[in-house]
């Protein structure tokens, strides 16, 4: 396995959303994208992020970035959650952690595989220009979102 860092390709993927549409990581060349990691639909920690990541939405589409939400519930989990809470962006299903894995962002608890709360910034090379491990849920979205800016004028 390839270590994952800045300035390297950042690990391909093929992943269904809530909705059953298949993404691949190759499709979004050419645009910003930022892929966050999350633990578990329905989780009070895990509820926070992404609907704080739903409030950044449409200021990230605005600057043309893609966002993924990835975690290792199923598809169905995802539906019922992105709908509960009214999401405006795709989140994947991982789950059998693979992409979680080759991002070094998979925990195993015995046969339980979840994903870390880990985020990552692609440039429109397809290159790792942040990683951020082990964030705070709460405010990550705009976090994410000043951060982003700031790459993006460099």
């Amino acid at each position: 396995m390839s270590v994952v860092e800045i300035g390297k390709s950042a690990p391909g993927f093929e992943l269904y959303d809530q909705s059953e549409n298949l993404y691949r990581l190759s499709d979004s060349l050419g645009t910003w994208v930022v892929l966050f990691f999350y633990p578990k639909d329905n989780t009070p920690g895990c509820t926070a992020e992404v609907c704080d990541f739903n409030c950044e939405y449409d200021r990230l589409l605005a600057l043309g970035v893609k966002l993924f939400g990835i975690s290792t519930d199923s598809s169905r989990s995802h539906q019922r959650f992105a709908q509960k809470h009214q999401l405006k962006f795709p989140i994947l299903s991982d789950q059998q952690g693979r992409v979680a894995l080759a991002y070094e962002s998979l925990v195993r608890l015995g046969p339980i595989k979840i994903a870390k709360r880990d985020s990552f910034i692609i440039n429109p090379q397809g290159e790792i220009a942040a990683i951020y491990r082990s964030v705070q849920a709460k405010g990550h979205g705009r976090f994410i979102h000043e951060k982003i800016q700031q790459l993006m004028a460099d």
